[in-house]
């Protein structure tokens, strides 16, 4: 039973890890960021590739006309052998973006490819390349910072990342 175990905790290890990349990703968090790839990493993703300084470059503090984003996971293949292994995850990303006509919203659906390694018990992106499988334009971006489907919010925190982030006070268990 053990090896099987042990294949099942480096599977959820990877899970967890892709996870917090994308949180770290919608908040910008160089930190969480930095936490999940190892320092020599390269990414690829067709409209910009490199190494790992370059990657957060580029997503923290992202561009001026990506207001907001979202990152939703789905499901993962991870091939393990021994300390690397290998995982396709699907992504669906939403982001809300100015290119100097008014906020609009766009979503892409696609995949990573990633290679990991563990080093000391700790699984990390190795090489992360993005494969896209369709983007879509939604139109002019509604204004939900008042609530949503005509309904108003009760309290400040309903609007996300956009009014500080809720969440962050949640985990440190910092609300009542």
């Amino acid at each position: 039973m053990e090896p099987l175990v042990q294949r099942m905790i480096d599977r959820e290890a990877i899970r967890d890890c892709i996870a917090r990349l994308a949180r770290g990703e919608d908040r910008r968090s160089a930190d969480l960021i930095r936490a999940c790839w190892w320092p020599e990493a390269r990414f690829d993703y067709g409209v910009h590739s490199g190494d790992f300084e370059t990657y957060l470059a580029w997503v923290v503090p992202g561009a001026d006309a990506i207001k907001d984003t979202q990152h939703l996971i789905g499901q993962s293949v991870i091939e393990l052998a021994d300390e690397a292994a290998q995982a396709e995850t699907h992504v669906f990303s939403y982001h809300r973006i100015d290119m100097g006509k008014g906020d609009r919203d766009t979503c892409i659906g696609g995949r990573y490819l990633d290679r990991f390694e563990k080093r000391s018990g700790e699984w990390r992106i190795a090489d992360r390349v993005m494969l896209y499988e369709w983007e879509q334009d939604w139109g002019a971006a509604a204004d939900w910072s008042q609530g949503v489907m005509g309904y108003p919010f009760s309290a400040g925190h309903f609007t996300g990342r956009a009014n500080g982030d809720y969440s962050e006070r949640w985990f440190a268990g910092h609300v009542g």
